[in-house]
């Protein structure tokens, strides 16, 4: 099977997953999490430009798990993130990472926010190494193995 086969079969298997848990993830810790998920692998190469932006809050937007918020509050901190990140990554990403951490207490939360930093960032078909790392630093504030989710 292609890389890409498989990346969108992970992709979609994930996605099934949070569907299934979708009214079990309602927490204001998951929502922070998410959002700040989602800006880490947004601006994984150390820049977001305005289509990648777009396109990820339009992913944001349309996942069905997310549409247990408001999307205008998940878009203000999605934006949020990703203006710390983009202002100076290294310094951001300290900050996005404790962010994604407040998910750490639930386990179900915890997997759920890393499902779709997958989801999100396998959605374009190439999840790249930079979307890897930046996720695989999110399972260690989360204390999650890396390995469970193949990274």
């Amino acid at each position: 099977m292609a890389l890409w086969d498989r990346l969108k079969d992970t992709a979609s298997t994930m996605q099934a997953q949070l569907t299934a848990k979708k009214n079990d993830l309602t927490s204001g810790a998951f929502r922070d999490s998410s959002m700040a998920m989602c800006a880490l692998v947004a601006a994984a190469d150390g820049t977001v430009d305005a289509a990648e932006r777009q396109r990820v809050a339009q992913l944001i937007a349309t996942n069905e798990v997310l549409q247990n918020f408001a999307a205008d509050d998940l878009r203000r901190r999605f934006d949020e993130n990703v203006d710390k990140l983009t202002a100076d990554f290294s310094f951001g990403k300290v900050s996005v990472l404790q962010e994604v951490a407040k998910a750490k207490k639930k386990p179900a939360e915890a997997r759920a926010v890393i499902q779709i930093g997958i989801v999100i960032g396998g959605a374009d078909g190439d999840f790249d190494k930079d979307e890897q790392a930046v996720v695989r630093e999110a399972c260690y504030a989360l204390d999650l193995p890396p390995h469970e989710f193949d990274l």
